[in-house]
């Protein structure tokens, strides 16, 4: 049997709250459009920023393996909300991501439209974004995602059984050291509970890092090159596949041109390919070319963030807590009022970033908030979104709703 490598990127951008104060409630409904070019919560000078950088660049690179390599093959997820904006602002970035999946060797991923911790809340609303977002899919790229991953890799037996019962055939998840034991990450398991789905589980470690560490010196795997990287995987005794996943953004955006990055990619499919019996597989065909190992137990929600693999970066403080309860305690109201506009709002605020950077961590968690945070401090962006939510029940009462 082949060992793979199981390539899994995520695209995603959120709709940024701009600078909202308590004078604009009742006045003022446009939530989302930053004012100057380098206003950090403009989304459209953001999001051109990001395809210019990362998105464009990355796809040249990723078309041109294609061509190349017959064996290579990857799979991606990219949300509703970063789509939008690609249509709005971008289209040439969101046309490059056409022509990638068009060449019949990239899978798309399910996941919720607005990029939200809905599952954890509403059940009707997650069912909802997961239905959007397999819509937009469709008509964009004429794929029906058959595999699931949800927002920041949360995931538990329910989302499992979830999952299973709506017909997927697969669902990731982080291979956290916590929920493995003795095991690893590196065979397709089956989750506790199901009957069809398979789990495959984030090769944390080697994911990390490209995602994280690649451009470190003072980290003792710099440089890190496709030959070493392929190196590691190859002494690896203990393994049917390589589950690499990461933010797309991780080429060119987090991890810059000048760190060497965009080579490392290039050369990567070449190096692995060298060894014989080595290949690429996408997210599906992994679940169907290796038997499930083990079943898994989860029954305690784990992620792809911070140290703890928890939802305390996105629910950790009573900022975080109170505005996802507020936001949430709105929906009957908010869908009932049949308002398409005031609806979609509401999503945007959904949008699992917005509780992200009210994170108050410290140390390197915490420096990873602030680096992808727009605003000064995390009481800012609570504030600022709080403003908002008010907002929204003043647009609620001007309807009659009693709020």
């Amino acid at each position: 049997m082949k060992r793979a490598i199981v390539l899994y990127l995520h695209v995603h951008q959120p709709f940024r709250i701009k600078h909202y104060t308590i004078f604009d409630t009742a006045a003022n409904h446009e939530y989302f459009s930053g004012q100057a070019d380098d206003d950090p919560t403009n989304n459209c000078s953001l999001i051109k920023k990001v395809a210019e950088k990362s998105y464009m660049p990355t796809n040249r690179i990723l078309l041109k393996l294609i061509e190349r390599h017959p064996e290579f093959k990857l799979s991606m997820s990219i949300t509703g909300t970063v789509l939008e904006q690609m249509d709005r602002w971008a289209p040439e970035a969101l046309q490059s991501f056409k022509d990638l999946v068009g060449t019949g060797r990239v899978e798309i991923l399910a996941e919720t439209y607005h990029h939200s911790l809905a599952f954890f809340y509403s059940k009707p609303e997650f069912e909802m974004q997961v239905n959007m977002h397999r819509q937009k899919i469709e008509e964009l790229f004429g794929q029906t995602p058959r595999v699931f991953r949800n927002t920041e890799l949360a995931y538990n037996n329910d989302l499992a059984y979830w999952a299973d019962h709506a017909g997927y055939k697969g669902i990731l998840a982080e291979g956290w050291d916590k929920i493995l034991g003795w095991r690893n990450s590196n065979y397709v398991y089956k989750p506790a509970y199901t009957d069809n789905i398979r789990l495959l589980l984030k090769n944390y470690k080697l994911s990390d890092d490209i995602a994280f560490r690649f451009g470190d010196h003072d980290w003792p795997g710099w440089p890190l090159t496709a030959d070493k990287f392929t190196r590691w995987m190859n002494e690896t005794q203990n393994a049917d596949i390589f589950n690499i996943f990461m933010d797309y953004e991780t080429f060119g955006e987090h991890q810059w041109q000048e760190s060497g990055i965009f080579d490392f990619l290039e050369h990567l499919p070449e190096e692995w390919l060298k060894h014989e019996g080595n290949t690429f597989n996408t997210v599906s065909e992994a679940i169907d070319n290796y038997e499930a190992t083990d079943t898994l137990d989860i029954p305690e929600t784990v992620t792809w963030a911070d140290t703890e693999r928890d939802l305390s970066a996105w629910l950790g403080n009573s900022m975080q807590q109170e505005a996802v309860k507020a936001v949430y305690d709105l929906e009957s109201k908010i869908i009932g009022c049949g308002d398409l506009a005031l609806i979609e709002d509401w999503r945007k605020l959904q949008t699992s970033d917005n509780f992200y950077y009210m994170c108050t961590k410290w140390f390197n968690d915490g420096d990873i908030h602030a680096y992808f945070s727009p605003y000064e401090t995390p009481y800012v962006a609570a504030i600022n979104y709080m403003n908002v939510w008010h907002d929204l029940r003043y647009r609620l009462s001007e309807k009659g709703i009693e709020v």
